[in-house]
């Protein structure tokens, strides 16, 4: 099995996380698409050779990655108190 931690699935990564941040996503860094390929991407089955490591790599989209990020981003908002988000919403000033 493959993993993440693979020297030529590292480059496969910076090279799409390049082709992603020209089309679109520009804000895009290394660990979020890392956690697209791990955690959606392989999150039932894990690719058994390099050539299928790389084909999952290469086959990341800027729709799948914006899906898989606004998902998380929710998730992510549940855990946290009102109160982390008054930087955003404002807070009550007295």
């Amino acid at each position: 099995m493959m993993d993440i931690n693979h020297r030529q699935i590292q480059l496969a990564l910076v090279l799409q996380l390049h082709k992603l941040q020209r089309e679109g996503l520009p804000l895009l860094d290394y660990d979020q698409l890392a956690d697209v390929l791990v955690a959606f991407k392989w999150r039932k089955k894990k690719p058994s050779s390099l050539h299928e490591a790389i084909d999952d790599v290469m086959s990341l989209d800027a729709s799948t990655v914006v899906v898989f990020l606004s998902k998380q981003a929710v998730i992510d908002g549940h855990k946290k108190e009102l109160s982390e988000f008054e930087d955003v919403i404002g807070g009550i000033r007295e």
